[in-house]
C-alpha cells in the first residue's frame, strides 16, 4: 500500500509542467511565425536588390564597350558576401557578377521570380524585353541560422523563468491550500474529549463540505459518546442503594446466623456483593474519566493533598503504606482528577505488592513516585480494560484503563517502570500532572 502523497507537491508539479508546456508550444509557434516573417523580410530583400541593380547593370553594359568574358565587380574590401548576384542574357551567358559569386549555384538559364535551388534561395529580374537579367542568390544557411538566432532569444527569457514560474506557482498553491492547513491545525489542536464543532474558519466552497462532514460526524459521536458514559455512570450509580442494602442485609445475617455452612454461604454472598460494589464504583470512575470534564485549573500545590487522598488507604494498609512529601508539587491539573489517578495507581500497587512488603509514595517537584515490590510486570498487556496479572489479589481490571483515560483527559503523563530503577524486580509509577 502506497503512502498519502502531497496535494499541494502535486499542484505544483502539475501547474509547473502544465506551464511549461504552454510556454514550449508558444515558443514554437513564435519560431514558426519569426521563421515565416524573416522569409518574407529576406525575399523582399533579394527583389529590391534585383531592381535597383538592373538598371545599373543596362547601363553599364551599353555604356562600357564590349568584351569576351564577364564583367568582375570588385569589392572595396574583403568581406563575406550573403548576397550574391549575377547579369546575364536570355541564353545563361554571364555579362556581370560579383566577386564572391558561385556560377555553379545558379541554374542553367534564368527565369524572373523567386525559385530555390540547391541550398540557395534565387530572385530574377528581366530587363531589356528580356534580354538581360539581374539574378540575386542568399544561402539558405544563413536564413536558417537567423531563425535559429531568433528562436534562441525567445528561448532564453523562458529558461530564466522557468524556475521563478516553479517558484510563483508553488507559493500560489501553498496560499490557496492555507484553509486546508488551517482546518487541519485546527482538528489535530483537538483534545480526545473536544468533539465540539470546527467554527471561526472561512473556508472555500471546495473545502467546507467538508469541514461540515466532519462536524456531522463529531456530533454523532458526541451524542453516541454521551450515551455510553451516561449509560454507566447511572448504572454504576443506580446500583449503589441496592447494593448497600444487600450488603447490609447479608451482614446482618452473618451476624445472626450459627456457625455452619449458612454463615459460610453468607459470607461468600458479601465478598460478592463488595466485589460488585468495588466494580461499580470502578466503573462510575471510568465514566467520569472519559467525559473529559477535567477543565484546568490555576497552578495549585498538590503535595498537601496526597495524605488526604490517601488518608483511607493508609489506615486499611496497617503500615504498609508510606507517603514522602518530599517537595511541593505545583501543577494544573483538576483535583478530583489527580485524586483519582492517585488513588488507582496506589491501589493497584498495594493489591500486587506481596505481603509484608511497603508502597513507597514520594511527592517531588514535578512528578509523584510510587514505587512496591513485586515481580516484572508486563504493563501493556494490563492496559487493556478487564485484563488482570496473574495474582490472587481482588479487582475488577479497570484501574489501569481509568488512568489511561483521565490521563488522556488531563494532560498527564504516567510511566510504568518494571523492574523499579536500580533493583531486580519491583514496579515504580512515575505520575507527572501538567504543570
Amino acid at each position: 500500500m502506497t503512502g498519502p502523497y502531497s496535494l499541494q507537491r502535486r499542484l505544483s508539479l502539475l501547474l509547473t509542467l502544465l506551464v511549461l508546456a504552454l510556454w514550449g508550444i508558444a515558443t514554437l509557434a513564435g519560431a514558426v511565425i519569426v521563421r515565416h516573417e524573416l522569409d518574407e523580410v529576406f525575399d523582399s530583400a533579394l527583389q529590391e536588390l534585383a531592381q535597383r541593380l538592373l538598371p545599373l547593370a543596362v547601363e553599364t553594359l551599353y555604356r562600357d564597350d564590349p568584351t569576351d568574358g564577364p564583367r568582375h565587380i570588385a569589392a572595396l574590401a574583403g568581406h563575406e558576401e550573403y548576397l550574391t548576384y549575377l547579369v546575364r542574357d536570355a541564353d545563361g551567358h554571364i555579362l556581370i557578377r560579383s566577386h564572391d559569386a558561385d556560377p555553379s549555384a545558379f541554374p542553367g538559364r534564368p527565369t524572373p521570380g523567386f525559385r530555390s535551388f540547391r541550398d540557395v534561395r534565387l530572385y530574377t529580374e528581366a530587363g531589356v524585353s528580356g534580354t538581360v537579367f539581374v539574378e540575386v542568390a542568399e544561402p539558405l544557411g544563413h536564413r536558417r541560422e537567423a531563425a535559429w538566432e531568433a528562436s534562441l532569444g525567445l528561448l532564453a527569457p523562458i529558461l530564466l523563468l522557468a524556475p521563478l514560474s516553479l517558484l510563483a506557482v508553488w507559493g500560489g498553491v501553498r496560499r490557496g491550500l492555507v484553509p486546508v492547513t488551517l482546518l487541519r491545525r485546527q482538528i489535530e489542536r483537538r483534545g480526545d474529549a473536544d468533539l465540539t464543532p470546527i467554527a471561526g474558519l472561512r473556508l472555500p466552497s471546495e473545502i467546507a463540505p467538508v469541514a461540515g462532514a466532519v462536524n456531522r460526524l463529531m456530533a454523532r459521536l458526541d451524542r453516541a459518546l454521551a450515551a455510553e458514559r451516561s449509560f454507566a455512570a447511572n448504572s454504576a450509580h443506580e446500583l449503589r442503594t441496592p447494593l448497600a442494602g444487600a450488603l447490609a442485609q447479608t451482614q446482618r445475617l452473618i451476624a445472626e446466623a450459627p456457625e455452619g455452612p449458612l454463615r459460610d454461604r453468607a459470607v461468600a454472598v458479601a465478598a460478592s456483593l463488595n466485589r460488585l460494589s468495588h466494580l461499580s464504583e470502578k466503573l462510575l470512575q471510568l465514566a467520569r474519566a472519559e467525559s473529559g470534564l477535567f477543565p484546568p485549573g490555576p497552578p495549585t500545590d498538590l503535595a498537601p493533598l496526597v495524605p488526604m487522598i490517601l488518608d483511607d488507604l493508609i489506615r486499611a494498609a496497617e503500615g504498609r503504606l508510606l507517603i514522602d512529601p518530599a517537595a511541593p508539587l505545583i501543577a494544573t491539573i483538576d483535583p478530583d482528577a489527580f485524586a483519582l489517578l492517585l488513588r488507582n495507581l496506589v491501589e493497584n500497587a498495594l493489591k500486587h505488592s506481596p505481603r509484608g512488603t511497603r508502597v513507597i509514595v514520594r511527592v517531588l517537584a514535578e512528578a509523584v513516585h510510587i514505587r512496591n515490590q513485586g515481580p516484572v510486570v508486563d504493563f501493556d498487556r494490563l492496559r487493556a480494560r478487564f485484563a488482570r496479572g496473574t495474582t490472587r489479589a481482588s479487582g475488577s481490571g479497570l484501574g489501569l484503563a481509568i488512568v489511561d483515560a483521565l490521563a488522556a483527559a488531563t494532560g498527564a503523563a504516567v510511566a510504568f517502570r518494571s523492574p523499579a530503577p536500580g533493583a531486580v524486580d519491583g514496579v515504580e509509577v512515575v505520575l507527572t500532572p501538567p504543570a
